[in-house]
């Protein structure tokens, strides 16, 4: 079972790495972040753990075999006991379960630790590898839709007897 890590900022340098070194992997399936983010960095981890210290967001890493992070699952818009869920893994832990291991983790901390009731997310209508790893915890399809240009699947998990 792989362990989450509250996103902190000693965690900087090993996170711009799994974002610069998976940038391309990342932007087959979601949008890229654009130069600006990389650009930016240091503002941008600073924001985000100002937004988690708010509670208006929780962020997770996950290390990988050498220590290094190998996937990111993240909590965000949290309110009235719900959050929408967002990962991402390294293109080195694709198809090894990493995905579904850290979601299932990340479900089990947003309703012991977090007091969260359900959870929502998202994943592109060819991301069919994102969409089974939902499935697989629990999430059923909404819907449908556009977002940000690309069509989108929605899910929804309730977090109850967790």
């Amino acid at each position: 079972m792989p362990t989450l890590e509250r996103l902190r900022a000693c965690h900087a340098e090993a996170l711009l790495a799994f974002e610069q070194e998976n940038r391309a992997w990342f932007a087959r399936t979601v949008a890229d972040r654009g130069d600006a983010y990389f650009a930016h960095f240091a503002d941008r981890l600073g924001a985000l753990l100002a937004e988690q210290e708010a509670g208006v967001c929780h962020f997770h890493v996950v290390r990988g075999d050498g220590g290094e992070i190998a996937a990111r699952v993240n909590l965000v818009d949290v309110t009235d006991g719900s959050a929408e869920l967002g990962y991402r893994v390294a293109e080195r832990y694709a198809g090894r379960g990493l995905a579904t291991a850290s979601v299932r983790e990340l479900c089990r901390t947003a309703a012991e630790l977090y007091g969260l009731r359900a959870l929502t997310a998202t994943a592109d209508e060819d991301n069919l590898a994102s969409r089974r790893v939902l499935e697989r915890c629990g999430f059923t399809v909404t819907g449908h839709f556009l977002l940000d240009g690309r069509p989108v699947v929605g899910h929804h998990r309730a977090l109850e007897g967790n």
